[in-house]
């Protein structure tokens, strides 16, 4: 599974997406956010809008026409900006799709600013969310093709499991406000749908397990789930992360060299399973996330709390 790198928070969207115009107070939802009460997530028509900053909307979608932009966005980010490889159909395409795409709900970040070639506000972000219910109805998660998804969800018979995925930001917007819309909107969904634990693969770019010995080491050393909560690697692909001893592990330049969605992951107080695994198709190195809502630190439910109202 493929989540795109979000963010390096550094200035380079466009000027209504400059990090400099966003307050950092947890009140700074009630001043930039909306959110117009979902009643269900599946639903069949438009996207439903869960909040906004400026000219940049998030919403919650199934509607196919949307999916189909959001399948554009991807291919853009996976296989034009990125290193992964494209079969004949996808090519021919230009859409990065699979058999999950019409089960999951998607998050979808446009800017009502811009327009694309059809005249249509920009998509610029996006988010696939599985829930447990309707993953077990399908075949399961998408991520049990690469982990032992199975195992933990035994563990925890009584919790209700969300998968992320698929998530990517177009390189201009990869910037504070789209990566908070997203966060609201996941932060929306989870408790709408009263979700107790997100799952979800985490990647670094390339498959050198060499260049990636010391974040991957960091991450096992200092971000490796509890028992109740590990979750391994399948054999087939696995990477080993315990390449470097804790005591050798430059702890600043390892966590230089994590992927900004996984520092974020980090910050939230998420943790990560044991083993890695390379991703051929989608030319990246791969690790579990696993962040049971209780454990999320309390600054950030207030920050993403869903008690704010539509400012479009």
């Amino acid at each position: 599974m493929q989540i795109d790198r979000l963010a390096d928070l550094k200035p380079t969207s466009p000027e209504g997406c400059k990090p400099q115009n966003i307050g950092l107070a947890p009140d700074w939802l009630g001043r930039h956010f909306g959110a117009t009460e979902p009643s269900t997530s599946r639903q069949k028509s438009g996207p439903l809008r869960l909040g906004a900053i400026g000219k940049l909307e998030v919403s919650l979608t199934r509607d196919k026409r949307e999916v189909k932009r959001l399948q554009k966005l991807r291919y853009k980010v996976f296989y034009e900006h990125r290193q992964a490889v494209a079969d004949i159909v996808t090519r021919f395409t230009r859409r990065d799709k699979d058999s999950f795409d019409g089960i999951c709900d998607h998050l979808m970040v446009v800017d009502h600013s811009a327009r694309s070639l059809i005249g249509r506000s920009l998509v610029v972000g996006t988010y696939r969310l599985l829930r447990q219910d309707v993953a077990e109805k399908h075949g399961g998660f998408y991520s049990a093709e690469e982990f032992d998804i199975t195992s933990l969800l035994r563990r925890h018979a009584g919790l209700r499991f969300l998968e992320l995925g698929r998530s990517c930001v177009l390189p201009p917007y990869r910037a504070k406000r789209t990566i908070e819309l997203l966060w609201h909107g996941v932060w929306r969904y989870v408790q709408d749908q009263h979700i107790d634990v997100m799952i979800g693969c985490a990647s670094f770019e390339g498959t050198d397990a060499a260049r990636l010995s010391r974040p991957l080491s960091f991450l096992h050393h200092f971000a490796r789930a509890p028992e109740a909560w590990c979750c391994d690697a399948r054999p087939f692909g696995r990477v080993e992360m315990n390449r470097i001893s804790k005591e050798e592990i430059n702890v600043k330049a390892a966590w230089d060299e994590l992927p900004p969605l996984i520092k974020g992951y980090l910050r939230v107080g998420a943790f990560v399973g044991d083993g890695a695994v390379f991703d051929e198709k989608l030319g990246t190195t791969d690790v579990l996330i696993i962040m049971p809502v209780s454990e999320i630190r309390a600054r950030y439910v207030r920050y993403f709390g869903a008690d704010a109202r539509y400012a479009g």
